[in-house]
């Protein structure tokens, strides 16, 4: 347990690392974030001034319900809604919601502002929408085609070129026209009207779009939501357009026709109402006027100036029960008239009469719902034909309700026939007691009771008249605006920010992405790590990428120290044990340096005084002396090869002696020989190395790539240590599985691992920093990090001084 603590920090340090290292991975490739943000915030910022700004219009209502209820009765049902019992008010206004959403109303809206013909003004990027209120030019149909209107459609173009007008379209072709002049279109024919002669334009396209296709798009564009708490009767408008004068004309057009439309229905009723109380005044007249006369000739027939006293007794005794008589007999003659009606309205379907005076309130609500029916069949049959199913049953309903409303009234007539019956027998008792008055003033009393029946149902209805007209003249609108349609002037879409927080992320994702997955699909070696994660073998150093093939005197570059350390870590590795070392220098495949490095590392070694043999045994592939630039001596000089084939010459005849301007001694690989292999088996080359060992400190060994052919592996038993490059962003992670075996089989004797061409600015490697404490350090191998550390000191130290 005590171990934890130690081990924790340990696995922090190592995660700082790998977030430093994959930081400075993808930082290596700042520009191509640079350039990509830089891009797309530019196509951001032509997308913004382009692009079409969408606006949120909205506008706001408040319903007017007039069965609504007062007083104490509203605060029940308030008190019942909040209780979840009752819903009048949220069925109420859905369903008005309903019928503003009806495409009647929007068909209305369309056609009244002729929404259905688009005008667009050509601009130099794009076309802008116009109102056709601003437009220049205006399309007039003449003589339309109806038929066509709601399935064609028909654009064209109005091309002005020194003040001439001129029409393009894919049917008729181009043509020159005169404001005002007829011409044929799809849709009839029409004209166009010069509103603006003064306008400067050069082309407009006009569009004409089926009626039922913009009330299609309108529908799906305007949305019409309730107030959220219950008991509200507000209702919510709202649309998104790219023009603010557009959707508030067609808001405000909206709350307008649907106003419009519950208006006329209440005026139809009251009308319809009015329009029978006049044909029964006419009658009633009649009557009144025939009564009197009557009157009038009893009394000059029969000198009859006033009643006697004994009759106004009478009368009084009795003037209660006339009084109910008259009443019901008044209620009967209603009850005939309605009933006139019904039958007559049996076949037709006409409106009905409603609030005439019928103290039955059954066969008022019956005749309401009636007139309903007969309302919505009409405005059904605006856009359906009488044999429509739904007009069927409508009118299956509407017979229903005739009946029904019929028989109600037959009963109710029944119950006041009986209470008038019994009304005339009480008076008939009251009669008996008039024998004793004389004949002429019973007669007179039967033509004055008529009369008085006549008038009282005459001024009855001139009541009736007075309050119809008066609730048609004072009836409250069936909506209050709240607020009119408002358009705010800051877009909605596309958001400003929203785009350039977009663009600045995608900017940075799209790199990072083909980053990652080149990254991903990268099966390269980059550093020590990859080799570590395969198997054990010590790592010697890590040699950076350098321009230069060789090390130069007096040198400092990265490239000179990382060689420095690798001399370090050879002499650790090889200790003390023997007063000279053969080094044998191999890789997995050719072109991973291992000439560079056994090059490099023999100048080094012979720097530091040290007498170092470079041997080149690669005799498949030589390229010692490429590497040293001194290829011309191959022509002066003889080489290993030949000393294979003919031993018996002195191993001293193929060393070349510190050839200028290096202090080391070189023998090179000679020429091809077909059977290389073969001439390394013959045990030749072990008398090389034994000479090379008793003369020299250091023996370095230029071997042939292992996994390509076997020279290595022959003669690994000569070497005290064998380097074994593997090159940075060349050598496949797979063909790790070669030095992996030789290390852990132990073929290639004390094998160590150098790792070149490490690119340090890359993030890869672990980053020493070559060139400490001597200021002469490789820009190119120093991290993005130490980098950027520097510059903030300089920045410091200059705000310091001042």
């Amino acid at each position: 347990m005590s171990d934890l603590p130690n081990s924790s920090p340990l696995k922090t340090d190592e995660q700082d690392f790998n977030l430093k290292q994959l930081f400075e991975q993808y930082a290596y490739y700042w520009r191509w974030f640079l350039i990509s943000v830089v891009t797309l915030l530019i196509l951001a910022l032509v997308y913004l001034r382009y692009a079409d700004k969408i606006y949120n219009v909205t506008a706001k209502v408040l319903l007017q319900d007039e069965n609504k209820a007062n007083g104490e009765l509203a605060g029940l049902v308030e008190i019942a809604s909040l209780s979840g019992i009752g819903s009048s008010t949220s069925a109420f206004v859905s369903d008005q919601i309903d019928v503003m959403k009806s495409r009647r109303i929007f068909r209305k809206v369309v056609e009244s502002n002729r929404l259905n013909i688009i005008y667009k003004i050509k601009g130099n990027v794009k076309s802008a929408e116009l109102l056709e209120s601003y437009s220049p030019v205006k399309f007039v149909i003449v003589k339309p085609q109806k038929l066509q209107l709601d399935s064609i459609s028909y654009s064209f173009k109005v091309i002005k070129k020194n003040n001439q007008l001129s029409l393009e379209d894919n049917i008729y072709g181009k043509r020159a026209i005169k404001a005002g002049q007829n011409f044929d279109t799809p849709l009839g024919t029409a004209m166009l009207l010069q509103i603006d002669n003064n306008s400067n334009y050069d082309e407009i396209e006009i569009s004409i779009s089926p009626i039922n296709i913009s009330v299609d798009q309108l529908l799906r564009e305007i949305n019409i939501v309730p107030n959220k708490e219950k008991q509200s009767y507000v209702v919510n408008f709202s649309m998104n357009s790219g023009d603010i004068k557009k959707a508030q004309m067609i808001l405000n057009s909206l709350i307008y026709q649907y106003n419009i439309d519950v208006t006329e229905d209440k005026t139809r009723i009251s009308r319809a109402t009015s329009d029978f109380i006049d044909s029964r005044l006419e009658l009633i007249s009649k009557d009144l006027a025939s009564s009197d006369s009557k009157v009038a000739d009893f009394k000059d027939r029969n000198n009859l100036v006033d009643m006697s006293s004994e009759a106004q007794l009478y009368m009084q005794t009795a003037s209660e029960n006339e009084k109910k008589l008259i009443e019901f007999q008044t209620q009967l003659r209603l009850a005939d008239m309605i009933g006139g009606v019904v039958r007559t309205n049996k076949n037709t379907g006409n409106l009905l009469p409603s609030n005439i005076g019928l103290d039955d309130p059954t066969i008022q609500e019956t005749v309401k719902s009636y007139n309903e029916l007969v309302l919505e069949r009409e405005d059904l049959l605006k856009s359906a034909t009488p044999d429509n199913p739904i007009i069927q049953n409508l009118n299956k309903s509407i017979n229903e309700l005739g009946s029904t409303l019929q028989t109600s009234l037959n009963n109710y007539r029944q119950i006041l026939q009986s209470n008038v019956n019994s009304l005339e027998s009480q008076k008939n008792k009251f009669e008996g007691r008039l024998n004793q008055l004389p004949n002429q003033e019973r007669g007179f009393k039967d033509i004055s009771r008529q009369q008085q029946i006549v008038e009282s149902l005459y001024l009855f209805l001139l009541q009736k008249r007075e309050e119809t007209e008066i609730q048609a003249a004072a009836t409250p609108a069936i909506l209050k605006v709240v607020d009119e349609a408002y358009g705010s002037s800051v877009p909605v879409a596309p958001k400003k920010s929203i785009v350039l927080l977009g663009s600045l992320i995608a900017g940075l994702l799209i790199p990072f992405g083909i980053l990652y997955i080149k990254f991903l699909l990268d099966n390269k070696i980059h550093s020590r790590k990859d080799i570590e994660e395969r198997f054990n073998a010590p790592i010697l150093g890590e040699i950076p990428s350098s321009e230069d093939p060789i090390v130069k005197d007096n040198d400092r570059s990265s490239l000179a120290e990382a060689f420095r350390i690798l001399r370090t870590n050879i002499a650790f590795m090889l200790g003390t044990k023997k007063d000279s070392a053969v080094i044998f220098v191999t890789s997995t495949t050719s072109g991973e340096g291992k000439s560079f490095v056994a090059t490099n590392l023999s100048r080094i070694l012979a720097m530091s005084g040290k007498r170092v043999l470079l041997i080149g045994a690669d005799i498949r592939s030589p390229k010692v002396l490429d590497y040293l630039g001194l290829s011309h001596l191959q022509h002066t000089n003889i080489g290993i090869t030949q000393y294979l084939i003919n031993p018996d010459m002195p191993v001293d005849n193929i060393i070349i002696k510190k050839p200028a301007p290096y202090d080391f001694d070189i023998i090179y690989s000679g020429y091809i020989a077909p059977n290389p292999a073969e001439l390394l088996m013959n045990g030749h080359f072990q008398e090389v190395i034994e000479y090379a060992r008793a003369n020299y400190d250091f023996v370095l060994v230029d071997t042939a790539p292992v996994s390509l052919v076997t020279d290595t592996l022959l003669i690994a038993d000569n070497a005290d240590m064998t380097i074994y490059v593997s090159r940075a962003n060349y050598l496949d992670k797979r063909l790790l599985n070669v030095p992996k075996e030789l290390y852990e089989d132990g073929k290639l004797k004390n094998m160590a691992v150098v790792i070149n061409d490490v690119d340090f600015a890359r993030g890869y490697g672990y980053g020493y920093g070559y060139g400490y404490g001597y200021g002469y350090v490789d820009s190119g191998s120093v991290s993005l990090r130490a980098k950027l550390k520097k510059e903030i000191k300089k920045l410091f130290n200059k705000k310091k001084k001042k």
